[in-house]
């Protein structure tokens, strides 16, 4: 008996398109793996709360976000959530939409990005309930890495962050710099 031929036929497909996905699935969890991993050790370890890595330079100085990026805090701690959980969202159906036939750079950069987004989101999801300070979608981002850098009185870079925002900024910022190679090729033309 002959073997159906639409069966042959999307088997690469859909084989590929795993492959694929999959560029993009692995830098997110590693992301978001390491991101928690690292945040779980710093809530855990009161040792690592204040602690000079490179006399001068570089510290853990443990603290909770409640605001946006490098502190800002322009909106309340689960409204931030929320609009972080939409765009998070938003760049899952980006990637989405154009997997098939974006390069593997885009989906390794994408997956990046997502992983520090979620790894965020989780801590404003579920930290207040963890921690006992606040309900669902009230926790605080944990944040620990600070240069401690200071030439005369002014700090060179005052802000603490975390692994998840390390993995958004330097692909946000390969991404604007290479975005000839990264970006997909209808991306690519209007930007």
């Amino acid at each position: 008996m002959p073997e159906d031929v639409s069966t042959i036929s999307d088997s690469p497909n859909k084989s590929t398109g795993r492959r694929r996905i999959g560029w993009f699935l692995l830098p997110m969890m590693i992301v978001i793996g390491v991101d928690q991993l690292s945040k779980w050790v710093i809530r855990h370890d009161p040792t690592l709360h204040s602690l000079e890595i490179i006399p001068g330079w570089f510290r853990f100085t443990y603290t909770l976000n409640p605001g946006m990026a490098l502190g800002i805090e322009w909106l309340p701690t689960p409204v931030v959530g929320a609009l972080s959980t939409l765009a998070t969202l938003g760049i899952l159906l980006y990637v989405g939409w154009h997997v098939s036939r974006a390069p593997k750079a885009f989906l390794i950069a994408m997956g990046f990005v997502t992983g520090g987004a979620i790894g965020n989101i989780i801590d404003r999801m579920f930290l207040g309930l963890v921690e006992g300070y606040g309900g669902f979608m009230h926790g605080h981002v944990v944040d620990f890495l600070h240069f401690s850098l200071r030439i005369q009185n002014f700090s060179v870079f005052p802000y603490i962050f975390n692994v998840a925002d390390i993995a958004i900024s330097v692909t946000v910022i390969t991404m604007l710099l290479f975005r000839d190679r990264i970006l997909p090729p209808d991306v690519e033309s209007s930007v």
